[in-house]
């Protein structure tokens, strides 16, 4: 349980693990520290409305069987009767509520971003209602931070909603940052419900084919023109902004002045969004040093591979098999194979569709999967290689939203991946063991198949057909060995 300064939220995991999926996720809008700038104490009426919220939410983990645990942000860290709040949620619910110091939230936040993107190299931001985190990091590591008292509910009254006072406060505090102009050329990492929102409009003023936040990546130029436009902006005419919560309407151009603040002063190459924050952070960290070393990909992959398997998941065995046709030679990049083996673990993602819509299914299944630990490019790479697996034609306008997200070359990869996926599953049913038997190799410009005599029933005409859709995608020559003497393909 997160109790934040505007948010309560509760977000219950199916385990710990490096992949944890949540089982449940439910936010109540409370605005702990509303006028608190002011009075110094929380807001009346969103304690009573915490206090509903919460006593709703243990109710529902002790039903659920979940280990409860729960920590409190910068309204109840700062406010004069934060400790009375904690000590009247252990009275009324025996909830044990951790305040997190600045210094530790900081570190969590951007913990929960390196869970989502190893690769992450810059500034994280984690904005919240009473403050804003600032952390450096690079090689996987938290370093330098900062909390900072300018979150949107403690500006509202700091300024009166006068924006350009507002810009003036929030510069001086940007300002004092020392280390943040360090973040020049390289990312920004936006986290919080209110810069979310400012993506979504961001997607939907640009037509964006994708409506995924995680990973959402655009340039600093490009957003920077979207907090003009929101502070701008009259109340009717945010009202009508597609992807905004009523109850952010009042602090969304003051969340659009900050992100406005830091990207002057920053100066990043880039914005590259991510929807895991303090709460992944705060899991994570209470990972195995094994567990947190995992690929989140990889991870995430296999887990829904798991929950997806008939007979047993026979992705790993598919992504050996397929090694020789695109890891020849060490021609493949790092990332394309990350990319085929993460393909190879969702194969069979979508066997309980209905067969006329599995290609469809699995496609729009991987593009809108809520978090997946890759970027747009990536993802769309995914979802047309497994489209492919099952089948999936040309001319679905479905399909049309992927290719739009990567280029050629890709399309052309995820086609031939998918295709060697399909002829594996073909072969083998689905069942284990039975591509161990079997093996595929380049020779040239020739498709190898090479099968056990005693394996020889496998190719059987649907197995042909779907090898020759293999070698015409990759424009190579069929043949298959059997017991080592070849045997006519398309005759």
């Amino acid at each position: 349980m997160d109790v934040g300064s505007n948010s309560i939220r509760l977000v219950v995991f199916e385990a710990r693990s490096r992949a944890p999926l949540p089982v449940f996720n439910e936010k109540v809008l409370c605005g702990l520290a509303r006028g608190m700038a002011k009075t110094g104490r929380l807001n009346p009426d969103g304690v009573s409305l915490a206090l509903q919220n919460i006593g709703r939410f243990v109710k529902l983990g002790v039903a659920m069987g979940a280990r409860l645990e729960g920590f409190a942000t910068a309204a109840v860290r700062d406010a004069e009767d934060g400790p009375d709040f904690v000590a009247e949620l252990h009275r009324r619910f025996g909830l044990e509520l951790s305040v997190l110091e600045g210094k530790e939230e900081a570190r969590l936040s951007a913990l929960g971003v390196i869970a989502d993107m190893p690769e992450a190299d810059g500034v994280m931001g984690d904005l919240g209602g009473g403050s804003l985190e600032l952390v450096s990091f690079s090689d996987a590591t938290p370093g330098t931070s900062v909390t900072l008292p300018i979150g949107p509910l403690n500006l509202q009254v700091a300024s009166g909603d006068d924006l350009k006072l507002a810009a003036s406060i929030v510069r001086q505090h940007i300002e004092s940052v020392e280390w943040l102009p360090q973040m020049a050329g390289r990312n920004f990492y936006p986290v919080g419900g209110a810069w979310r929102a400012l993506a979504r409009i961001h997607m939907a003023q640009t037509n964006y084919p994708l409506r995924v936040v995680d990973h959402y990546a655009v340039k600093r130029g490009k957003i920077e023109s979207v907090t003009d436009l929101i502070c701008q902006m009259s109340r009717k005419s945010l009202e009508k902004l597609p992807g905004v919560p009523r109850m952010r309407l009042d602090t969304l151009p003051l969340a659009a002045v900050l992100l406005r603040e830091v990207l002057a002063v920053g100066k990043p190459k880039s914005l590259v969004f991510s929807a895991f924050g303090l709460r992944e952070g705060y899991a994570f960290d209470r990972l195995s040093a094994d567990l947190q070393a995992e690929d989140p990909l990889l991870a995430t992959c296999r887990a829904l591979a798991r929950r997806n398997a008939r007979f047993g998941a026979i992705g790993e065995e598919i992504f050996e098999w397929s090694s020789p046709l695109f890891a020849e030679g060490g021609s493949e990049l790092a990332r394309e194979r990350l990319l085929r083996h993460a393909s190879c673990l969702l194969g069979d993602i979508a066997w309980s569709d209905h067969p006329d819509y599995r290609a469809v299914q699995a496609l729009l299944r991987i593009l809108r999967l809520s978090v997946l630990s890759v970027d747009h490019p990536g993802r769309a790479f995914l979802a047309l290689a497994t489209y492919s697996r099952y089948g999936g034609g040309r001319d679905v306008r479905e399909a049309s939203v992927a290719r739009a997200l990567t280029d050629e070359e890709s399309h052309t990869r995820a086609r031939s991946l998918g295709l060697v996926q399909r002829l594996g599953y073909t072969l083998s049913g689905g069942a284990p063991g039975l591509l161990a038997k079997t093996r595929l190799m380049l020779d040239g410009d020739r498709l190898l198949l090479e099968l056990a005599e005693d394996m020889a029933d496998l190719f059987a005409e649907v197995a042909e057909r779907r090898f020759q859709s293999v070698a015409s995608a990759m424009n190579l020559k069929p043949e298959v060995l059997v017991g080592g003497v070849a045997r006519l393909v398309g005759g």
